[in-house]
């Protein structure tokens, strides 16, 4: 009778590989820190953008305020000039302010989705993720940044047909881009703090409606700074939204405007928003 096959010992995993064990064996070092921020960052913002994708009935009715703002006040006040503009019909005037006022309409009530995924569960999942909470904050702002430009090209559509003289230099309006997105990020940031305040919905809801007003009223959206009273400038010295309005003018219109100011004003208020809505996500989640 023949022997029996002498089984081969194994070949060790070091022998495979002589620094240590197979890399196919053992899987790479997962990145830390600052590296994988943007990524994440760039994924959440993906996933809220999905949510377009399927129902973009949010887009075509919320384009209906704005045009009636650009249609029938715009049009009167160009008509019984009322409110001095420089020497800029008030069309051309309004156009930027409403440009600022539909980005800031759709962001400021952000935070009521965030309630929802509350509620759905969802938020949960995602805290429990090696996300950092500001990288979720963070995807979200800016997934309300680019549903606000979006609705900023419908404005500017609805007031090129209009016949208001604005620029279409491609740098221009990247500015103008720049400012949406992060005029846009910090208001649902806003509205993400208030939800992590109030928990719930109805009362987000009476505080999104009762400030909204006076963040657009108070600011030079609809007139000039000058006529204000004095009272009323001071808090457009402090809203956001002013410096919004006044670079989208300057970048549309070629108006005269402090555009390092007006973008440092956005950036700082929006890594702020990030960082108060970051610190009570945990919160909510409760």
């Amino acid at each position: 009778m023949s022997e029996a096959p002498v089984a081969q010992r194994p070949v060790s995993a070091e022998r495979i590989h002589p620094g240590g064990l197979d890399p196919l064996v053992v899987p790479p070092r997962a990145r830390t820190g600052w590296r994988v921020l943007p990524a994440r960052v760039g994924a959440m913002c993906a996933v809220e953008l999905q949510k377009l994708r399927h129902d973009r009935t949010e887009l075509y009715t919320r384009a209906v305020q704005p045009a009636l703002w650009l249609l029938i006040f715009g049009e009167t006040f160009t008509r019984i000039r009322a409110i001095p503009t420089g020497g800029i019909p008030y069309l051309d005037y309004l156009a930027p302010g409403i440009i600022a006022q539909s980005a800031m309409f759709i962001a400021i009530f952000y935070g009521i989705m965030i309630i929802w995924e509350r509620d759905a569960g969802i938020l949960t999942k995602l805290l429990v993720t090696p996300t950092p909470r500001s990288a979720l904050i963070t995807g979200k702002a800016f997934a309300a940044g680019v549903k606000a430009l979006i609705q900023a090209v419908v404005v500017v559509v609805i007031a090129a047909l209009l016949g208001v003289a604005m620029t279409w230099n491609p740098l221009r309006l990247l500015g103008v881009a720049v400012a949406v997105v992060l005029g846009s990020a910090f208001f649902s940031c806003l509205s993400m703090t208030i939800a992590g305040i109030v928990l719930t919905r109805d009362r987000l809801m009476g505080i999104g409606q009762a400030i909204t007003m006076p963040l657009f009223f108070g600011s030079n959206a609809l007139y000039p700074v000058a006529v204000m009273p004095g009272w009323l400038q001071a808090i457009s010295k402090v809203n956001p939204l002013s410096y919004q309005v006044d670079a989208l003018r300057c970048l549309l219109l070629g108006t005269h405007a402090h555009l390092a100011l007006d973008y440092g004003v956005l950036a700082l208020a929006a890594a702020l928003g990030i960082l108060s809505a970051s610190s009570l996500l945990g919160r909510l989640a409760r």
